[in-house]
């Protein structure tokens, strides 16, 4: 069983990301923390607990809210991609007596701050602890500047992020996670703990459509279910009308994945930079992928490749199907 740490900025393939772990026996979840990025961290603190509230979890993990803002540069937001409050909107929905349709867990937050949750966990487990990042690394980054003797004993990064022969999510250049906080992004690729990342080229090979979701629900009334159908209807929307995709990338869902099953992924070895002036290039990721032609020693493995139909009915199976 592999030990984790999930931070997150939790929109919604964020929370199909969490599910998908926690219904996974290969993975314990040990913490979770919140930094904000698709939303404020507040919010994505609410979205997490939304989240957990819709499972029948004899477990919970230790959660911690993290960073509200980058290192350096002001916040920016995806609310326009996930929704106002990075669920698709469903934090304010009614059932017909007025109450809230998806209440949020009721569970204490640590007394700790999300980087020092996350050298807590590292020095708890050093050595055995992976860290999963599917938001901005701001959180992870300020661990390593605080504590970078404690932060050595992390065992591997497995990261949802960057974009490098395709175009990018938020600008041409950048993928979200990283054009948030370019610098903290730079801070973890010069850091020396293992790296991996899944990043655009290969998220944007996996898609959940609406009908597949329904067709794998079908006949299934669970609150969870409910749950996964209203909170991934207004990314589908936005997608549709901005890109003519009939569903949604599964971007965080495949860091979980490539942990559980690596086999599913063609990877290789990169030495990664990124753009961390805000101009036109911000964000950026920096990297030559071509086999064994890295320019420096590498710093990173990139995923280039997926098998994308096994990846989703892998996905599927676990959070529709699993238990």
């Amino acid at each position: 069983m592999k030990r984790i740490l999930i931070d997150t900025d939790i929109g919604v393939d964020d929370a199909l990301a969490v599910i998908f772990a926690l219904k996974s026996p290969e993975l314990h979840v040990e913490a979770i923390t919140t930094v904000s990025g698709n939303v404020h961290v507040e919010q994505c603190t609410r979205n997490l607990l939304i989240t957990l509230g819709c499972m029948e979890l004899k477990e919970i993990p230790l959660i911690s809210q993290g960073e509200e803002a980058p290192l350096t540069l002001p916040l920016v937001t995806s609310a326009h991609v996930h929704g106002s409050d990075g669920l698709g909107g469903i934090s304010e929905s009614l059932s017909p007596d007025g109450t809230r349709l998806y209440p949020p867990l009721e569970w204490p937050l640590s007394s700790m701050r999300g980087p020092d949750a996350i050298i807590d966990l590292v020095n708890r487990y050093s050595g055995e602890l992976i860290l999963v990042p599917v938001g901005p690394l701001t959180n992870i980054a300020k661990a390593m500047l605080n504590n970078p003797t404690a932060m050595r004993g992390v065992r591997e990064i497995v990261l949802m992020g960057g974009v490098f022969e395709i175009y990018g999510n938020v600008t041409t250049q950048a993928e979200f996670n990283i054009y948030a906080d370019p610098q903290a992004a730079q801070v973890v690729f010069n850091f020396g703990v293992p790296v991996t990342m899944t990043p655009l080229d290969v998220t944007h090979d996996v898609v959940l459509t609406r009908d597949r979701l329904d067709a794998e629900a079908n006949q299934r009334n669970t609150r969870l279910i409910q749950f996964l159908r209203d909170s991934t209807q207004a990314c589908m929307v936005y997608h549709q009308g901005r890109e003519g995709v009939k569903g949604l990338y599964l971007h965080d869902p495949l860091a979980i994945g490539y942990l559980l099953q690596p086999d599913l992924f063609d990877v290789v070895d990169a030495y990664v930079q990124v753009e961390t002036p805000d101009n036109l290039t911000r964000g950026r990721t920096v990297g030559n992928l071509r086999a064994h032609r890295a320019d420096s020693a590498p710093n990173a493995r990139v995923c280039v490749g997926v098998d994308a139909d096994r990846f989703l009915r892998f996905f599927l199976d676990r959070v529709v199907d699993g238990h």
